[in-house]
């Protein structure tokens, strides 16, 4: 198989490993280290599809993301078929098998190519919409045509094989782009300190610098890309993204990542491998070096195959050993294009001339081409380009100063290759994703960032800094303004040394023009993909489109997978020039998510371990792994289950820990409850109506329990809230419900009642809590604090600030177990330090800790519900025996109040929460097990209740449970059925759900 393009030596490519592929049927040879489209032309394949709407032949133009033709459906399978991938964005690897998108019956004999011919006068802009203003009759043969020729690639019809995952991150600071100013920015911000994510949608870290014959540092500019990255990679807080599209910047720096794990591999992802990753970011400073995409110029025939980008033909040639063609002219309006000339000439390839279309260029790089022989046609342009499906020919005519007219002959030249450079435009995309306006810059002939409230630094060439050491000097400084605003050190960074070539003055240059107007000359496209001419936006403004966005729309120019990427500028220029003003004036479209095209496998992907649901530890996690503590989760939180001792069983442990606690004492990390600190000088009112309790008198220094209700009023949650001051309160949720409460708390502040002062803030990270319980723990406390704790200077549910362990605290006098209990809170970073303290001085008491599943035992003995176990979004208080914890006659009615009050709230026979208690003490009822009143009724019985907790208690040497039944808090002492899978039929007797102390004396001692 022969690589007629590829050159001897040179390039990124490893020459060792050949690679087979198939495209289009056939079979063809790159090797590893090649884009698909790197290989497609090096064996000399010029067509690789048909344009959107004229079905033209179209070739490569691009070598990166802005690519608008080469777009590829690949897949060896029917369930592997990805339609719109990019040949210059595709790895090779051996078996791949891709093909033209579009094309009937192939792309190199394409029937819609007929249209293309006389397509100018047939589907001008707006065809769509002129179609079917009349007449109706024709709508729908309209439409089957229309949608027959329509379309790039296809969706396969089988289920995709591959599996997909996304992650969540964090990190200070976040660097898009890996080339020169991206890795400077990542390496300063890392040797300061910073945590620190670096993602390029390359499969090498580098930029530019990859295909660049520079030195950095007097070394190859690799080799430097090369140790940055080395370092960058060993450093444990920086996490390195490479083949990972920043596709989307959104507010309060939240961006979202596409990174392509094993599509460089195979057809399938390798067995228990991902295919994809999405990646969802919250950074704290964002740094944004995204490079520049070369701008091409519009002239007549610019789509036919082997019209390129200069930098693209470099690219081909100094990063894979590809040499596109054998002919070459070049057009440039600037002095950077000479390097591609120079790199043509240098691969042993003619170059028939270069086109400039200054004056008097000037400058090392001119002078360069003509001590090689190089002709230099200056003040001239390509005007046209001969040729079908290759580039046969261009006529090259001089041009006017202002490049706006062709004044001088026509002269033809051969050639098989035109490239051509009108500048650079600087990546504004990501920065245009959070509502930011570009705005244009003269000197460097594009548009930069605007304005941002984003926390976003800049570097580099989206700044319009084409330079090596522009570049580098930039990212620095980003990497250390990034340091200073986290409040970070200093890092000590150097800026590497740099050779850099002196370029003259660039010409502002978009349109060439043509003997002929533009209406009536050859096609001239600003937008390949979607064959968005010229003549289509001058047309456009003609009637009446003047509004950038709305010639945009009109013309479908920046549409589809291209985003604008190459065409977007030219496009504004004509439409300026045509309605004589300025670019600034005209203004630019506004670019959104998705920067390129990802699949929906990684953003459906499935939820990725630790780091898509974070695992919270409280301070004192350390303890409980040392302490053989057992753990379950409890939201995202690892809650102390119970404590095993050695050869202990599970009941063991709980029964120990119970006794413990009510014979002695016990302590529970309870640092997970829910905490939001409310303020305003409304905040008693709005708790007055979230709550259906009253509030409005609540002294300082006191608590209370509430019960929380959804419109409907059910019981959606509960929790103790304490006045700190006048207009101060911390409100307790239960810790899987914290974010589900506050967000509800904002959200009836901000819709509903906007005209509270009140605020809300999440504090459950803030406070270490740790629950001492039983008869002892009095004695404990006043071990370690000089407050008066003593019945009578601090009775139950009060609070109290005091000092415990030489530590400022807060102490609660609340019980959810029913024993004497006090609620440390302390700053959660002297949490572990207070929790020694206590087990120190505890020694003597027998001090036991305990886990989740005790205070479920603990409480049950005492009645206590747990929201989201003993209610399910269908009981309101009532229902639970706790018509106490409601005021009905509070002046403005709580979220809930409507709703208990609907017919279906008020039956008789609702189910209610009551007490059960087997027959035979040693049964304990399984938590879901289903109540009937008649065991021997005929199947399906009448369900009438079911269980919602259930427990061996050691305190009362019984089985304890608690349930529901249908009018059960009038059956107190009557029989219900339990009906179990096993065959038994347990028999239980309804009874109060207080088991232990129904008077509360022991909490209140």
């Amino acid at each position: 198989m022969s690589q007629k393009n590829r050159l001897q030596s040179g390039g990124r490519i490893d020459r060792s490993k050949p690679l087979t592929f198939t495209y289009n049927g056939k079979q063809l040879e790159g090797f590893a280290g090649d884009t698909l489209a790197s290989a497609l032309l090096a064996n000399g394949v010029d067509l690789v599809g048909r344009s959107f709407k004229y079905s033209r032949p179209r070739g490569i133009v691009a070598a990166g993301a802005e690519e608008p033709n080469a777009i590829m459906q690949l897949g060896a399978t029917e369930a592997t078929q990805v339609p719109n991938v990019r040949a210059t964005q595709q790895e090779l690897f051996s078996g791949l098998v891709a093909g033209s998108t579009n094309g009937w019956p192939n792309v190199e004999m394409d029937l819609m190519g007929l249209v293309g011919k006389i397509g100018g006068k047939m589907m001008p802009p707006g065809f769509y919409y002129k179609t079917f203003m009349y007449p109706q009759s024709m709508w729908e043969t309209y439409e089957k045509v229309i949608r027959q020729a329509a379309g790039l690639g296809r969706s396969p019809k089988e289920y995709d094989p591959d599996i997909y995952d996304k992650m969540n991150q964090h990190c200070d600071v976040m660097v898009v782009g890996a080339g020169p100013a991206g890795l400077m920015a990542a390496l300063t911000a890392a040797r300061g300190g910073a945590r620190v994510i670096i993602a390029d949608e390359q499969n090498e870290f580098g930029g530019s610098l990859l295909s660049s014959k520079e030195t950095v540092d007097g070394k190859a500019a690799a080799a430097w890309v090369a140790s940055v990255t080395k370092e960058l990679e060993a450093n444990e807080n920086v996490l390195v993204l490479p083949r990972s599209t920043v596709n989307g910047y959104h507010d309060h720096n939240f961006l979202t990542i596409h990174q392509r794990m094993t599509e460089h591999l195979a057809d399938r992802a390798p067995n228990g491998q991902v295919r994809a990753r999405y990646h969802r970011v919250r950074a704290k400073w964002v740094v944004l070096a995204t490079g520049a995409h070369e701008r091409p110029l519009v002239f007549a025939n610019n789509d036919v195959p082997g019209v390129m980008l200069a930098g693209a033909v470099s690219t081909y040639i100094n990063r894979y050993g590809v040499v596109p063609g054998n002919e070459l002219v070049l057009m440039t309006t600037n002095d950077n294009a000479y390097r591609t000339a120079l790199d043509w000439h240098d691969a042993g390839r003619k170059v028939q001339a270069i086109v400039d279309t200054r004056k008097n260029p000037t400058g090392p790089l001119v002078e360069a081409a003509r001590e090689r022989g190089i002709t230099v046609m200056a003040g001239s342009a390509v005007i046209d380009v001969q040729g079908s499906k290759r580039v046969s020919g261009v006529s090259v005519a001089s041009i006017s100063e202002d490049g706006s007219k062709v004044t001088g002959s026509v002269k033809k030249l051969s050639a098989d290759t035109v490239a051509s450079s009108g500048g650079w435009s600087p990546v504004v995309h990501l920065s245009c994703h959070t509502g930011s306006r570009p705005q244009w810059n003269d000197e460097i002939i594009g548009f930069v960032p605007g304005a941002t409230v984003q926390k976003q630094l800049t570097a580099g060439a989206i700044n319009g800094n084409f330079t090596t050491s522009g570049a580098l000097e930039q990212g620095k400084q980003a990497g250390a303004d990034a340091l200073e605003k986290l409040g970070l050190k200093a890092a000590d960074v150097a800026v590497p040394a740099t050779v850099e070539i002196k370029e003259s003055k660039p010409m502002a240059l978009f349109h060439i023009p043509h003997t002929k107007p533009t209406s009536q000359a050859p096609k001239q496209f600003v937008d390949y993909q979607n064959d968005v001419t010229a003549s289509g936006i001058e047309l456009a403004c003609r009637e009446g489109f003047e509004s950038i966005e709305h010639v945009k729309r009109y013309t479908a120019m920046g549409f589809g997978t291209d985003q604008g990427k190459l065409g977007n500028i030219n496009g504004m220029a004509i439409a300026a020039k045509f309605l004589n003003q300025s670019i600034p004036e005209t203004g630019t479209t506004i670019f959104r998510p998705n920067y390129t095209p990802i699949t929906f496998g990684a953003i459906a992907g499935r939820d990725c371990k630790e780091l898509f649901d974070p695992e919270r530890y409280t301070a004192m996690h350390k303890w409980h792994l040392e302490h053989g503590a057992k753990f379950e989760d409890v939201g995202q939180w690892k809650r102390p289950w119970y404590f095993p001792k050695a050869g202990e069983s599970m009941q063991e442990a709980l029964n120990r820990e119970c006794l413990a606690t009510r014979e002695s004492v016990g302590i529970l990390d309870a640092s997970t409850l829910g905490k939001i600190d409310i303020q305003g000088k409304d905040a008693r009112e709005f708790l007055g109506r979230v709550y259906s309790n009253a509030w409005a008198k609540l002294p300082v220094g006191k608590c209370r329990y509430g019960l929380m209700l959804k419109e409907d009023g059910m019981v959606f949650d509960d929790g103790v809230t304490s006045c700190l001051g006048e207009n101060h309160f911390l409100m307790t949720t239960t810790s899987g419900g914290a974010a589900t409460v506050l967000t509800w708390l904002e959200l009836y502040h901000q819709t509903e009642w906007p005209e509270l002062e009140v605020y809300f803030t999440s504090v459950t990270d803030h406070w270490s809590t740790m629950t001492i319980s039983g008869p002892n723990s009095r004695k404990l406390l006043e071990e370690l604090t000089d407050a008066d704790v003593s019945k009578e200077g601090f009775p139950y549910m009060d609070w109290k600030p005091m000092t415990v362990a030489g530590v400022p605290a807060r102490v609660f006098r609340i019980s959810f177990t029913g024993e004497l209990s006090f609620e440390i809170n302390v700053q959660a970073n002297y949490g572990l330090h207070v929790w020694e303290k206590l087990f120190e001085h505890g020694a003597k008491y027998d001090l036991t800790p305990y886990g989740t599943e005790t205070m479920h035992i603990l409480r049950a003995e005492k009645g206590f519900i747990i929201a989201g176990q003993d209610t399910d979004g269908s009981v309101h208080p009532y229902d639970l025996g706790m018509g106490w914890a409601v005021s009905m006659n509070k002046p403005f009615s709580f979220i809930g109040k409507r709703g208990m009050k609907r017919e279906d709230c008020v039956r008789s026979d609702r189910k209610q929460l009551v007490g059960l208690k087997t027959i035979d003490p040693n049964i304990v009822l399984p938590e879901g097990a289903q109540g009937v009143f008649d065991p021997t009724a005929p199947i399906p019985m009448p369900m009438v209740g079911h269980v919602t907790s259930s427990y061996w208690s050691a305190n009362l040497g019984r089985s304890i449970a608690m349930g529901f039944v249908k009018g059960g808090l009038d059956k107190m002492g009557e029989k219900v059925y339990y009906p179990l899978v096993d065959g038994r039929i347990v028999e239980a007797e309804i009874c109060s759900p207080i088991f232990l102390d129904p008077k509360g004396e022991r909490q209140n001692v």
